[in-house]
Parts: C-alpha cells; structure tokens; sequence
C-alpha cells in the first residue's frame, strides 16, 4: 500500500490512477490523515439501465421507420393520424 499527499495526486492524477490500476491500493492523505483511497476496478462494470432496457413494440416500429431516412415529422402526422 503507497501513501501520497493530496498535493501530488492533484499535480499527477493520471500517474497515481494508472499506478494504482496496475499495482494496487494508494490512500491519499492530507495533513497525516488518510481522506481518500484510490484503487482499482476488480470487476466489470453493471451495464447501464439504459442499455438492456426492452423497447416497447410502439417505440420499435416508429423507430424502424425512422432509419429509412424519412422525415420524422410525416412519421409522427401518420401516428397521430392513425389514432
């Protein structure tokens, strides 16, 4: 485990990152008292809501339509339209 002050992560961030990804735990300290650690990713991370999210049926058609290169404001007169 390496101790640095918050004056030298301030002046190297990246160097204390990149160390700390490939060797290990670094605290940093400010006047002789560990404030924060630095260490590195153990696992993948969770996938995003956003990206495993299902698209309702609705939204796939529009969407579909959409990638034709037709202009979206036809589209959304032909949905409105059709309710």
């Amino acid at each position: 485990m390496k101790t640095i002050t918050i004056r030298e992560l301030h002046h190297n961030t990246g160097e204390w990152v990149r160390k700390a990804a490939k060797f290990g735990e670094i605290h940093v300290s400010e006047r002789g008292k560990t404030i924060a650690k630095i260490v590195p990713q153990t696992s993948t991370p969770e996938v995003p809501y956003f990206a495993r999210r299902k698209l309702s049926p609705e939204f796939r058609r529009i969407m579909h339509r959409l990638r034709g290169g037709t202009d979206s404001t036809q589209i959304i007169s032909q949905d409105r339209d059709a309710r």
